[in-house]
């Protein structure tokens, strides 16, 4: 079996990003990884849903709970294009994803870089393992789709 690079993991997840431009949504795609598999993927559809949960991040968390791996998502990789919003970050340490590897971050409602800091917070007491972060990788492809869809929309990406 040939071992998948990261990178070949966040170009799987920029491609779910340029499926969510091409449909009106924040260019935002994620896919979680078991032992060098991909188990869920997601692609970032609230815009065109009118569903704020559907983030790209919690949509290859239920795509890997639906597929039956809802008791090994505590050994999982998620790559995502951007930074896990509040939301997408609570539901990563909800899991207890082993590690976010992020393209690009965002600085409003980041669930790291913002003061909601949910990705390394001990505050909550069930969370025992915060996830080994990851940011820029791919950084100039994932801003580069941001580029585009702030050019179509003329809005900045404020969420996940």
């Amino acid at each position: 079996m040939r071992i998948k690079t990261e990178e070949f993991f966040m170009l799987e997840a920029l491609h779910l990003a340029e499926k969510a431009l091409n449909s009106g949504n924040p260019p935002v795609g994620s896919v979680l990884v078991l032992n060098g598999k991909i188990i869920g993927k997601g692609i970032e559809s609230g815009k065109t849903t009118q569903d704020v949960t559907n983030h790209a991040e919690i949509l290859a968390l239920r795509d890997a709970i639906k597929k039956g791996f809802v008791k090994n998502l505590h050994e999982t990789v998620m790559y995502t294009t951007h930074e896990p919003c509040i939301m997408c970050s609570f539901a990563i340490r909800h899991y207890g994803v082993t590690k976010v590897v992020i393209g690009l971050n965002v600085q409003d409602v980041g669930g790291m870089t913002s003061k909601f800091n949910i990705l390394n917070t001990t505050k909550v007491k069930k969370w025992t393992k915060k996830p080994q972060i990851t940011f820029g990788l791919l950084k100039e492809y994932c801003q580069a789709l941001t580029d585009k869809y702030i050019a179509l929309k003329g809005k900045s990406i404020k969420g996940c």
